[in-house]
Order: C-alpha cells, then structure tokens, then sequence
C-alpha cells in the first residue's frame, strides 16, 4: 500500500477498474440512462441527454455527409455553449479529433495551431471566420458556421444506419488534441486518448463522488472554466457520466455568475482561482447564496492558501485543491473529500496514479520525505505524447513517467505540495526562491487581491525578486508597508525589491496568471534601459 491510499475515502478502492469506453460512450451511455435528465443548460435553452445525443447524432450525419472521416482533425473555436458540447460528442461519435482552440486567440495563434496539428475542418461562429481568412490555412480549411450545429438541431431524428459502425481502440485512438498554454513556452498539442480522458472521469468519480454520495442523476454542475481548456472539458466529461445537469455560461462575468448560482443552485463547482478570488470579493454574495454547493474544487493554478481560510471563514465552505496538467486529462491529485485535508497542499494522488519526488539534475534518484524536486506521475491519464513532437515527447515521458517540471515535496503522510516550476525559479545571490511561497505571503495582506512574483535580471544578484499586485477596491499601501509586511514572515532574500502596484494582470483564458508574460514585460524595459 502507498502511503498516501491510507488516507484514500472509505468508498474508494486502492485500484479501480477502467473500462474501454469512447468519450461519445459516455453520452451514450447516459441517454439510455437518463433520458428525461436535464443535460444542459445555456441560458434560456435547455436539453435532455436524449435531446443531446439526437442532436450529436444528428449533427454527425451532417459532418459524415461533407466527408468527415475517423481521424480527421476538426478544430472547434467556440466559448463555452451548447453548439461546442453537441459538436464536441458528433466529432467523437465518428472517431474524429478535436483541435481545442481559444475563442480569443488572433489570426497569428490560430495559424500556428492549424499549422501544427494539420486541422482540415473549422467549426466557429461567423467572427471567426474573419480570423481563419487571415491565416495562410483560408483555402485548405473548410469552415463550418456554428449556427449550423443549432439548425441540425431541428431536423427529423436520423436513423442510426447512417452513421459508419463506430470502432474506437480507446487506448491508441486520440480525441483530443489540447494544446498548452504555452505558460512556459512554445505551444505544443498533447496528445490524449479515449482512455486518458474516460480514465480520469472515473478515477474523479471513484475519488470524490463515491464519497460525497453524490446522485446519479441529480447533481448540477457549475460549468465556468472553458471547455477549450484541458480543466472544464474534464469536468464536461465527468457531468456526462454522472447524469448530472451541466450549467454553463458563455463568459465569466461576476453579477451574471451570481444571478446563475441563485436560480439554478449548483451542487459542484469546479473553479480556478481568479473566479473565487471574485466571488469572495462581491459585495452582495453571502453564505446563504452559496449553501447550494456540495463540492467545491479548485483547478489550472494554485490557490493562495488565504484565499481557502477566507472562504471557510465567510462562507462556510471547503475549496479542496488538486493538481493537473493538459499532459494527464487533467488531474492525478486531490485533496480527499473525507478525512484529512491539508490546505496549501495538492493532496493525494488518484486511484491508479503513482507518484515521487525527484532530484532536478538527472530526474532518477528519489528525494527523501520532505525533500523538494521534480513531480513525476505514472497513470492512464498520462498522455500519448506530443502531436509530431517526438524530441518533446521523450524528454517529458521517460519509462512511462510523465516529467511535470514542477518542483514538489512530499510529506510523511503522502501529501504532496508544488513549491514551483523549475522555469519559474529565481536564483538570487546563489538562493533558491520559489514564488508561490512569497505569493502566498502577500496574499495574507489584506489590502492585496491579487499578485504574481517573478526573478528579474539584476548585475549583483543574478536576479531579484519582483512582485506585481493588484489592490482590492478601496485599499492603498506603500512599498515600505507591505516591504516590512514581508520582512516579518519571511527570510531576507526572499523578500521582493521591488514592487508594482497595476489594474490588472496578464491571464491566460481559463484565468492562470501568465508569470512569463510580466519577466518577458521586464525584459523589454532592461533592455531599453528603463527603470
């Protein structure tokens, strides 16, 4: 037994069995299931999951009928709605790959994306298309208008013989092409299986709603983080399977979101930290709003452990962190729903999910209890690989474990925690600094609402510690305050320099602060000479 399955909910079996399901058979499978079920809700339109599988089916014949073949790479720019989940499961029921695109992406991105994964079908609303015409891909990608999804819709039911008898090998066949968000980086498309994904769903399902006695059907989930990102398009997999109603709205706008809680009580909410950072911060939420959720997750970054005690403090509820990346469909780690919970800690990893610590030089010796290093992972989420990326592919996965380049400790218990990435470090005077552990200091300063620290060149350090903060409304502190803030809870070194008070931050689309777009900012300034 691992160290960490002692601490597994009672419900949970050490080892689960994984079945060779197809993503477009978990819809299946709950239409059969669950047909009266409410599947989905955008806004005033609704679904049952048998209305849902209609209109895949329905809108699979059309794609079967332009020539879309198994294997075919059909890339979908839409933000979250019904038109992106019924083209999502059509494209799976004929054993196509989805190309996942950020709505916002400009012609420049999108082009790199076609570029790589040779995508040959577009399905986007008409403002995307302007987008696909600027890129050199215009005439070689066959764009289909999102509002046709929703007119398949309404069309007669369609006999299952005109679609091809769907054979899917799950563990060798790719659904899902989930390019990164290139955080740390260049961009790259991994690769992930029917396997990877449905293993996931059901190492969640064991983990957590076996615990919760959740209710199959019966839950509703508060669908906010983009199904374009590896995080909500796990969870649109998971609400899937578990008959539950899927809520979901096109954007995050803070008083619409509260307006959606009050009206349809979500039970589950997986979330990212800028979107509790905002709820916690409106002015009008109160615990009662709130009482509705069953389970609360956090995902795509880390939380600041602050933010878990405030939200315990004002609302009564417990934000259970986890840990995953594009690379493992997404997650491997929890904090467990029963029993012990460890905030600031990632948890425990899932069922079927092995994991060590070890060293940054050569990545093979194991690091002692308490020891930081690299997190590697062994799991049936792990990815296939990167899409025509071999060279990637073998520095990252080695002996069947996936190379995270996060810096993580364990504790005695099997507890993991993420100190930083390995590209994230800041080496000062010959210290090493990670910022995750000054974040979470400023983060205890009540007048910060949000920041992000980061190394920048200096001629006698190497590098100094820079910290960009956002003020909640109404609030103002100076240097030397929230300096001497520091100075009280931290080592010397690790101190910030220096500090930049801003309106905002550089955020990717699922709300992750990009930490390489501020050094990449300071850079520019260096050299050009300013201050």
């Amino acid at each position: 037994m691992r160290t960490w399955q002692r601490f597994y909910p009672e419900e949970t079996p050490l080892e689960i069995e994984i079945p060779l399901l197809s993503l477009y058979g978990l819809l299946d499978r709950s239409a059969t299931r669950y047909p009266a079920t409410t599947a989905v809700i955008d806004g005033v339109r609704e679904m049952t999951y048998l209305e849902l599988k209609e209109a895949s089916d329905r809108f699979a014949v059309d794609l079967f009928n332009r020539g879309v073949h198994m294997n075919d790479r059909i890339a979908i720019m839409l933000p979250n709605c019904l038109e992106y989940i019924i083209a999502y499961y059509a494209i799976h029921r004929l054993g196509g790959v989805v190309v996942q695109v950020n709505p916002l992406y400009q012609p420049n991105e999108l082009d790199d994306i076609l570029r790589d994964s040779e995508a040959i079908w577009f399905i986007g609303r008409e403002e995307q298309l302007e987008k696909l015409r600027a890129t050199s891909f215009s005439e070689s990608v066959t764009f289909i208008p999102a509002k046709t999804v929703w007119e398949d819709v309404l069309l007669p039911s369609v006999p299952d013989e005109v679609l091809p008898e769907l054979i899917i090998e799950s563990k060798e066949a790719v659904a899902l092409l989930q390019y990164t968000g290139g955080t740390t980086g260049k961009s790259k498309g991994v690769m992930l299986t029917h396997f990877n994904l449905v293993s996931n769903v059901f190492q969640d399902f064991a983990f957590t709603a076996e615990a919760l006695k959740l209710q199959s059907p019966g839950e509703r989930m508060l669908g906010l983080t983009p199904l374009f990102h590896v995080f909500g398009n796990g969870r649109l997999n998971s609400a899937i399977y578990a008959g539950a109603t899927y809520i979901t709205l096109e954007r995050f706008r803070i008083d619409e979101v509260v307006e959606l809680i009050r009206k349809h009580r979500p039970t589950i909410f997986p979330g990212v930290p800028t979107m509790y950072i905002a709820l916690l911060n409106h002015e009008d939420l109160t615990a009662a709003d709130l009482s509705c959720f069953k389970y609360c997750s956090c995902g795509s970054a880390p939380l600041p452990v602050e933010i878990i005690h405030q939200y315990q403090s004002v609302f009564g509820i417990s934000i259970l962190e986890g840990f995953g990346m594009s690379e493992t469909s997404p997650t491997t780690h929890r904090n467990p729903v029963n029993g012990q919970k460890k905030p600031g800690s990632i948890g425990i990893p899932y069922p079927n999910t092995d994991a060590r610590i070890v060293d940054l030089k050569t990545g093979t010796k194991r690091m002692e209890t308490g020891e930081a290093g690299e997190l590697i992972i062994k799991g049936p989420q792990v990815m296939k690989g990167y899409w025509r990326n071999p060279k990637d592919t073998a520095e990252a996965v080695r002996d069947g474990w996936l190379y995270t380049g996060d810096i993580a400790r364990m504790d005695e218990e099997g507890y993991f925690y993420i100190v930083g990435r390995k590209k994230d470090m800041i080496i000062a005077s010959g210290y090493n600094i990670y910022p995750t552990e000054v974040e979470d200091i400023l983060y205890q300063h009540p007048a910060v609402k949000e920041t992000c620290v980061y190394g920048v060149p200096d001629t006698y350090r190497g590098e100094k510690v820079k910290a960009a903060i956002i003020l909640k409304d109404g609030q103002s502190v100076t240097d030397a305050e929230i300096r001497e803030f520091c100075h009280q809870r931290l080592a010397r070194y690790k101190v910030p320099r220096e500090f930049e008070f801003r309106n905002q931050l550089p955020k990717s689309a699922v709300g992750k602060i990009l930490r390489r777009i501020l050094f990449e900012e300071e850079l520019k300034r260096h050299a050009a000479g300013e201050p």
